[in-house]
């Protein structure tokens, strides 16, 4: 079942009411992001400079009775009915697992949450990079936080959602798709210390260009993926320079100078993958100078650098995504570049809107001719984080 964006909210109502013959309690948005620049740089401490975007899922939420849950994935068609509230465990309804997560954690933290009913849908593109479960997580959390009035603030809610994926999914992300959700402010982006968790707000009020997502159609399940061995090889690199330098947490204690000097103690491979990370948290500083400047020239070369390095260096492209960005460089495009943790998904670009027709045009005929595969594009604008509708 997929819903228009304009009427997710009232048709989740409807579809809540019919499942559970009552109102929901709550409707919470919890918006999808996109990453401007600063990929695979949260988990080494670095810096990113994510947005909160008008793609979205949306819950429909009410406290139970009992002690159970009742969860409906409208989009796929499923639905996740415990047997037993008292112990969460994992389920093979592998979506379910991101909402019982959050749940699983907050109890660890002394939190009570009974029952619950949720009934959720979204305009996400499943699988584009966008964070989908970043968003479903944060939501969930967010609307317990009403519900039960916990008294959490939006950091506590961003820390349980990543908790939930790291430690119940089993998946190592980094604190950056929550936090944007939570956190995102309308026609902003937010530079995002990874490490100390400061943040600041940088706005994009570009009237002659615009945001435009391009989705390879090429699927990725980063749980399965090669995502958690980059981590390792970044550990792996901080755990050689740390004989020398005491005081190294992560990659983002380590400057370029200090990478060179050991260069050779370093396994080829490894010295490639935190060179990239190391560079990629200097753009994100450029970046954000970019925009205070307003110079989205400068913002595009830097987008198309990272995109190089994603590629050639950490290597967690794919032919399609390399295919896309080269074509856009070619078809005048500001900036371009894979999004997202690698292995599939979107493209982001940033177009003169003036441009934005025919370069849609344009992309779309040629992937078609190289790939086969009819392009799905979209443009974004950036939103408000996480709230109740």
């Amino acid at each position: 079942m997929h819903l228009e964006q304009k009427s997710i909210p009232d048709k989740l109502r409807g579809v809540f009411y019919k499942l559970f013959s009552v109102e929901p309690d709550l409707v919470v948005r919890a918006p999808a992001r996109i990453n401007i620049i600063g990929e695979h740089t949260d988990y080494n401490g670095g810096f990113v400079l994510p947005a909160a975007i008008d793609k979205a899922i949306w819950l429909a939420v009410s406290r139970r009775t009992d002690e159970k849950f009742a969860f409906h994935a409208l989009d796929l068609a499923d639905a996740y009915v415990s047997e037993d509230a008292a112990t969460v465990r994992q389920t093979k309804h592998s979506w379910a697992n991101y909402l019982l997560g959050v749940i699983s954690e907050a109890r660890k933290d002394g939190l009570h949450i009974g029952g619950l009913n949720i009934v959720f849908s979204g305009d996400v593109p499943l699988g584009a990079g966008l964070s989908s479960s970043a968003a479903l997580e944060s939501g969930v959390m967010f609307a317990i936080n009403e519900l039960y009035q916990l008294g959490l603030n939006r950091m506590d809610i961003v820390r349980l959602a990543q908790r939930g994926e790291n430690n119940f999914v089993g998946m190592k992300c980094g604190i950056m798709d929550m936090f944007a959700s939570v956190m995102g402010r309308e026609n902003h982006v937010i530079r995002l210390d990874c490490r100390s968790l400061e943040y600041a707000y940088f706005p994009f009020f570009a009237e002659d260009y615009t945001f435009v997502l391009i989705d390879s159609c090429v699927k990725h399940n980063l749980v399965d993926s090669e995502y958690n061995r980059r981590r390792e090889d970044c550990e792996l690199g901080v755990s050689i320079l740390r004989v020398h330098y005491p005081d190294i947490l992560t990659l983002r204690d380590v400057s370029a100078a200090i990478l060179q000097k050991h260069q050779e103690e370093l396994p080829s491979l490894i010295f490639t993958r935190c060179k990239y990370v190391i560079e990629e948290n200097e753009r994100v500083v450029l970046a954000c100078q970019a925009l205070k400047q307003n110079d989205f020239e400068a913002l595009g070369q830097l987008m198309f650098e990272t995109h190089n390095g994603l590629s050639t260096e950490y290597e967690v492209s794919v032919p399609e995504l390399d295919f896309l960005v080269s074509q856009a460089q070619q078809l005048g495009v500001v900036g371009a570049r894979m999004m997202g943790g690698g292995f599939g998904g979107c493209s982001l670009n940033l177009v003169k809107k003036e441009l934005v027709d025919y370069f849609l045009t344009r992309i779309s005929d040629v992937y078609q001719q190289q790939f086969g595969t009819e392009l799905k594009a979209y443009r974004v604008d950036l939103t408000d984080g996480t709230s109740v509708v």
